[in-house]
């Protein structure tokens, strides 16, 4: 019984498994033209990401004092960089004095939050700016964690460099971006794309594969 009921839990998950694929080669075809310029804006960002400690109105103003402090003191951290592996290897060198930056603001603001910082590669689900969107996928990103990192995020582009123009305006959530001339003409057909569905049918395409990756 016991190898009867594990036949059919295996049984199952491949049924899932080639529905899936089916689900995803059919989704695929659907916005091919499109996933071909968001794949490319993928690999080509680098987005930066500050997680609040909490929701509370003090610690939403600290995240953004902290964005301020951070893009003021190594906002300057990736001049220079041509490409997106010079962005990153910019980043990895900036870490330590993003960190110090965040650590400096807090502590200036009578505050005791831990700080971490760190580059990754994670899932960003898809974000419409004012003026072009950011299509769902795998991002490289530096991560910035206040304190319990369990509030509301602010998160903008590193690389291309989008960030500052954005803080200065002071605006939330990073809206206010709409300089995408650091991406190249296919890609900012993708970010400008005004179709919402198909943004959409993307966020399940990439969705899917990371399901059955997983």
């Amino acid at each position: 019984m016991f190898y009867l009921t594990v036949y059919w839990r295996r049984a199952r998950r491949v049924r899932l498994a080639l529905a899936a694929g089916l689900a995803l080669a059919c989704l695929t075809a659907a916005v091919s033209p499109l996933l071909a310029g968001c794949a490319s804006v993928r690999s080509h960002t680098l987005r930066l990401h500050i997680l609040a400690n909490s929701d509370s109105a003090a610690d939403q103003a600290l995240k953004l004092d902290v964005r301020d402090a951070i893009l003021a003191r190594a906002g300057s951290m990736l001049t220079g960089a041509a490409t997106k592996q010079e962005a990153l290897e910019k980043a990895a060198e900036a870490l330590p004095e993003i960190q110090a930056a965040a650590r400096d603001e807090i502590a200036r603001q009578g505050y005791d939050y831990p700080v971490t910082v760190r580059l990754e590669n994670r899932f960003f689900a898809t974000r419409a700016y004012d003026g072009f969107t950011l299509p769902a996928g795998m991002y490289d990103a530096v991560r910035v964690e206040i304190g319990q990192s369990a509030g509301r995020n602010w998160f903008c582009v590193l690389f291309p460099p989008l960030c500052v123009p954005a803080a200065l305006a002071g605006e939330e959530q990073g809206e206010g971006q709409k300089e995408t001339a650091g991406y190249t003409p296919d890609e900012q057909t993708a970010v400008e794309s005004p179709y919402r569905i198909s943004f959409a049918l993307v966020e399940a395409v990439e969705r899917l594969e990371a399901w059955l990756i997983a």
